[in-house]
């Protein structure tokens, strides 16, 4: 009978949950990694395009109409300008939700907020471009 194993030579990997956790049954929600990820990364995206928005605005000062809609038109500057918007408004609702979920403890009011953030970001993006599209297509 020694190829047979019994219950107690079976390994076990390690719990590292806590007590209230494994009372619970909770674990990880496997999402921690990626969210912290994109949050860096939108960061890091943003630190240039910040740099060339501004540079962008600054040169605009005291610009007509027209000069205006004319250096938004140029496609390097139309793109440029949407994946300003889009990383902006991602890096805001990533931004936002950890807030929301470190500091909300009422379940109702946590899902509450979180989806007012996840539209109000989504419609801001949505508004944005479709301003940036109907300067750089239209004139």
């Amino acid at each position: 009978m020694s190829g047979t194993k019994t219950p107690d030579d079976v390994v076990r990997p390690r719990d590292f949950r806590t007590p209230v956790g494994r009372a619970r049954g909770l674990g990880s929600g496997k999402t921690g990694t990626g969210h912290f990820w994109w949050l860096r990364v939108t960061s890091v995206a943003l630190i240039p395009l910040f740099a060339w928005f501004i540079g962008t605005l600054v040169s605009l000062v005291g610009a007509d109409l027209a000069t205006v809609q004319a250096v938004l038109a140029r496609p390097f500057n139309a793109i440029t300008f949407a994946l300003f918007a889009i990383a902006t408004f991602w890096h805001s609702k990533l931004g936002l939700q950890v807030v929301i979920e470190d500091y909300i403890h009422q379940r109702g009011l946590e899902i509450t907020l979180q989806l007012l953030v996840t539209f109000a970001c989504a419609a801001g993006a949505l508004a944005s471009l479709y301003a940036i599209a109907r300067i750089a297509l239209l004139g």
